[in-house]
């Protein structure tokens, strides 16, 4: 199969079964991009996410698109971009239908209450996945540590973070 078939056909499947925004994606990614397909290694991987987190937009988009780049060039960004987003476009649609149709039905309710730990778990699942992948060693985990701490603790701005981030990563490493 053209590996701009394989792009398309790969991140359609990834956008289709996915549910939570671009941080539930990220497993889904990592198993397709890594294991199934073995593009990238699991430190590519973890670089192309580093850029994707830092590149203003959805992290889910920017990492397909990065992907479909590095697998396929520039063509392969647009058809790795188009398949992760063609499914959400098409739910989007369709629930808009349906919602504004049935919005006052108690099924409608349900559906919600039972998808939002789902959402939650798969984000979770996304955190670990990244954590055990790029947390090295003692001073990866202090960087961790000091980056959680400055932005949940003391409210400073995670672009600053990631600046402090990589000076901490230049002295320490």
């Amino acid at each position: 199969m053209p590996v701009l078939l394989e792009l398309f056909l790969s991140f359609f499947k990834i956008g289709a079964f996915s549910f939570g925004g671009g941080y539930a994606m990220l497993p889904f990614i990592e198993e397709v991009v890594i294991n199934e397909q073995n593009w990238l290694s699991t430190t590519e991987y973890i670089d192309i996410l580093a850029i994707a987190e830092m590149t203003p937009g959805p992290i889910a988009i920017n990492s397909a698109t990065f992907i479909g780049y590095k697998v396929g060039g520039v063509l392969g960004s647009a058809v790795s971009t188009l398949g992760v987003v063609l499914p959400s476009f098409m739910v989007i649609s369709l629930m808009f239908y349906l919602i504004s149709k049935y919005q006052n039905t108690k099924i409608v309710d349900w559906i919600f209450q039972g998808i939002r730990p789902l959402i939650s778990g798969l984000i979770l699942a996304a955190f670990f996945s990244v954590f055990n992948n790029a947390v090295m060693d003692s001073k990866a985990v202090i960087i961790s540590i000091c980056v959680f701490f400055l932005v949940f603790v003391k409210k400073i701005n995670p672009i600053f973070c990631i600046l402090i981030a990589g000076l901490l990563g230049i002295v320490l490493y």
